[in-house]
């Protein structure tokens, strides 16, 4: 259990983020342990043969397979550097990656147990090498596993932070940072955090805590890191059917919204514009739109803005009716 005391400036400084690393890192910690998060045993399937023939995972010199080990072992906070804002960059990210100190490095590599593997001894010995290293693994990581579906998934994250910050702005700090995940609880000026391995100080001052969504964290929260700007990885909404393909409209959904909403509300396994739904039903741009308005009417659907587009999103009323229904 970890208590973070915030002061009222820290509070009044929370922000969102979307970070690239955070998901490699969760994605490696469900690889290590699958029947853990049987949400994305579909991805698992469709991932782990391609990583471990090029040498990614399961491999006795891979530094990034070593340094995440299966939950609940300790995770080097230099890992995940407090990403800069809701649009993720690997790249960004990776150069913050490399520029993490030697002594920061090192104080990390002393927390994990046991004695260390050639790989993580040279990593101690010579951290900018070491992280070099590292960066190359992450990305051809990240081409095999997160690049195919980085658009899907980035559109999943930035519908929970556009509903997270509507609750922020209606109810306030106390009850987004109670609705976060059943781990977390805000108690007077203090967050807890049931999680071990956390390093996280008291937060009076600086930048506040970065409240990052992720899609492999589920089904728990995966840290509070220490550093300059403390970080909070939590399940983004809406991730029970993310790798799921859409299977028929049940007939009870149907026969009370009939079958055009009933379809729509199937289709939409993660954020979509009226575009892409008219492709996938057959249905017209306006047809699609007259259902989404009713949709929404019933707070069964809601809309956000993403640069030009207008994406529609399953709210949590509708994912418990279809799991009902199904």
């Amino acid at each position: 259990m970890v208590a973070i005391s915030m002061s009222a400036g820290a509070v009044a400084r929370i922000r969102f983020a979307v970070s690239c690393l955070w998901e490699v890192v969760a994605s490696v910690r469900v690889l290590r342990d699958p029947g853990d998060h049987a949400v994305h045993l579909p991805w698992v399937r469709r991932v782990r043969q391609p990583l471990v023939e090029a040498g990614v995972i399961e491999s006795d010199g891979g530094l990034l397979w070593q340094l995440v080990p299966a939950p609940p072992g300790y995770l080097a906070d230099f890992l995940t550097p407090p990403p800069a804002n809701l649009n993720p960059d690997l790249a960004a990210e990776l150069t913050a990656l490399r520029a993490t100190g030697a002594d920061t490095v090192r104080a990390h590599l002393d927390l994990y147990p046991g004695d260390r593997t050639p790989a993580l001894a040279a990593l101690y010995a010579d951290p900018p090498a070491g992280l070099r290293r590292l960066s190359e693994e992450i990305e051809a990581y990240w081409r095999i596993a997160l690049a195919p579906h980085w658009p899907r998934l980035l559109l999943l994250l930035d519908a929970d932070v556009t509903a997270r910050a509507r609750l922020l702005a209606e109810d306030g700090a106390a009850v987004l940072l109670n609705d976060l995940h059943r781990q977390v609880r805000w108690e007077g000026d203090t967050l807890v955090v049931a999680q071990r391995h956390c390093l996280a100080p008291d937060v009076a001052d600086g930048p506040g805590l970065v409240l990052v969504p992720s899609v492999f964290v589920w089904p728990s929260v995966l840290s509070v890191s220490a550093g300059d700007a403390p970080q909070l990885a939590y399940p983004a909404s809406g991730l029970g059917t993310r790798w799921e393909r859409p299977n028929g409209v049940p007939d009870a959904l149907a026969a009370v919204l009939g079958r055009g909403r009933a379809r729509l509300l199937t289709e939409l396994i993660g954020p979509a514009s009226t575009t892409e739904l008219a492709r996938r039903s057959g249905m017209s741009p306006g047809g699609v739109s007259q259902h989404l308005t009713a949709l929404r009417a019933a707070g069964l659907v809601v809309t956000h803005r993403r640069g030009r587009a207008l994406l529609s999103a399953r709210t949590d009323l509708a994912e418990a009716l279809l799991s009902a229904t199904a």
